[in-house]
């Protein structure tokens, strides 16, 4: 079994078999039992949570109700699935004072993110060109386990890296200041304190700037395929028959490492405080304590490294799409839609009980999504609500979708963050012929270039959920809404 299999097994909560109240189409209620101190409340349509039945990401949902200082219920949105500690597409928010924060409700890939960028080409522009373009983005963008970039960060400039974020990236000609302005938190979280971050950390973070990593991480030339909005992709400069661009990357062995070193402090912090928790993954701290301090100051550090990472990564990915297809950046007008985190823990201001209260917001493995009108939302998209991005996988469409006003209402201002695995990476590999695979991708003119055959078979289409049917549970219940689906052309795996 491996590490991270090793760590599912040990700890599951109560063996109390639960019971799902189905309150309408899409909600589905965990009843409080035991030391609940709230429901569990899991959005899934019924043939989707078929497949969450299959898990033990429904114990995980309630183990997350145990949590000290926890509002409302403990949250999963319809790509859920089996994580550490919280489920994958888990959502929580705890009370600034006496609540905690776990490094399980944000997860090991600290501010795995994607960022999407449109474009003034069309399907004509790529035309003989394609083959070319995937190899010279695979040969220029690093990719794959443990792979290095270009750029070779002193340890001085790390440390900027850390509290800059996507800003340091600009200043150093890695992009252009409207960028900020169309990423979640401009880049960069307040907060961040290099000093709660370990030697180890910061040595892993060296050398891996500006890659793109391995796994469910991609970059994607798509096609803009449909629009089911027209003032919202208007706003976003999305027009049906262009060409986009997606990238899903995070925080590397930097965010990874920041993770591992505070799970410790955290699994001490439980007996210090009297922590009374059904599954020591979720191990935690009282937010305001020392070390919950010392895991957000370090937490906000990784999610700055990610934003600066595919800050980087757009950059040369414009460079490539302009050299390769011999256009000028007027042609090509590529710019950014938005940039949002899909693992992160945020202080936030929400309407708790008629009062406006600041909770931290757990989202691990699911998206912000503000409406309209949020204080936070750049100008640009102040009127129609902020981007939401939902990556499929290399087979399927992606999705672009607005915040809802439901978001505020019930899940934090959060949806979903992608399809959501149906088997693990392990599992994908037994299972499927890369070989095969690749021939079935390229007959629907997908152009594939990977790192390896394991790669391949661990993102194989059939090892994540329907979309289609994810977002359309988000969408019919307004916590977000569909904006244009994209279609892929070509992707970059590690």
């Amino acid at each position: 079994m491996s590490k991270g299999g090793r760590r599912h097994a040990e700890g599951r909560g109560s063996a109390e078999p639960l019971k799902l109240e189905r309150l309408d189409e899409y909600r589905w209620m965990l009843p409080r039992t035991g030391a609940m101190r709230v429901p569990g409340m899991i959005y899934s349509d019924e043939k989707l949570l078929q497949t969450v039945r299959m898990d033990q990401s429904p114990r995980q949902v309630a183990n997350v109700a145990h949590l000290p200082g926890i509002l409302k219920y403990s949250l999963a949105m319809p790509d859920m699935h089996w994580g550490y500690g919280f489920p994958i597409g888990g959502v929580a928010a705890t009370d600034i004072e006496t609540g905690v924060i776990s490094p399980g409700g944000v997860g090991y890939d600290i501010n795995c993110g994607c960022r999407l960028m449109r474009t003034d080409l069309e399907l004509g522009d790529l035309e003989g060109k394609l083959e070319d373009l995937a190899s010279n983005l695979f040969s220029n963008i690093p990719c794959g386990v443990g792979g290095t970039g270009t750029i070779k960060l002193s340890r001085r400039e790390e440390l900027r890296v850390m509290v800059e974020g996507a800003g340091w990236a600009v200043k150093n000609g890695y992009g252009e200041e409207e960028d900020l302005e169309r990423t979640e938190e401009r880049g960069a979280m307040s907060g961040a304190d290099p000093s709660a971050v370990s030697e180890r950390a910061i040595l892993r973070g060296k050398a891996q700037l500006g890659t793109l990593g391995s796994g469910n991480h991609f970059l994607e030339i798509d096609l803009v395929d449909e629009i089911y909005d027209e003032t919202a992709a208007m706003a976003f400069g999305l027009v049906r028959g262009a060409v986009a661009v997606m990238i899903h990357s995070g925080s590397r062995g930097f965010g990874y490492q920041v993770c591992d070193d505070h799970l410790r402090t955290m699994g001490k912090a439980v007996s210090k405080y009297g922590l009374n928790l059904p599954d020591r993954q979720l191990a935690s701290a009282p937010v305001s304590s020392p070390e919950g301090e010392a895991y957000f100051a370090a937490m906000a550090c990784a999610a700055n490294y990610a934003w600066a990472n595919r800050q980087c990564l757009m950059h040369w990915t414009r460079e490539t799409i302009e050299r390769t297809l011999r256009v000028s950046p007027a042609k090509l007008n590529l710019r950014l839609v938005y940039d949002v985190c899909h693992n992160i823990a945020k202080k936030e201001t929400h309407v708790v009980d008629g009062e406006k209260r600041r909770v931290c917001v757990h989202r691990k493995g699911a998206t912000r999504a503000f409406p309209a009108n949020h204080p936070e939302l750049p100008d640009c998209y102040r009127q129609v609500g902020q981007p939401v991005l939902i990556p499929g996988d290399m087979g399927t469409c992606s999705y672009v979708l607005v915040g809802g006003g439901k978001a505020m209402e019930e899940t934090w201002g959060s949806t979903c963050h992608g399809a959501g695995r149906l088997r693990s990476r392990s599992q994908s590999r037994r299972m499927t012929d890369s070989s095969k695979l690749l021939k079935e991708l390229r007959s629907k003119g997908i152009v594939i270039r990977a790192r390896g055959k394991s790669t391949l078979a661990e993102e194989a289409p059939d090892a994540y959920k329907d979309v289609d049917r994810v977002v359309n549970v988000v969408h019919e219940v307004g916590i977000s809404r569909k904006v244009a689906k994209l279609r892929p052309l070509c992707v970059i795996k590690g």
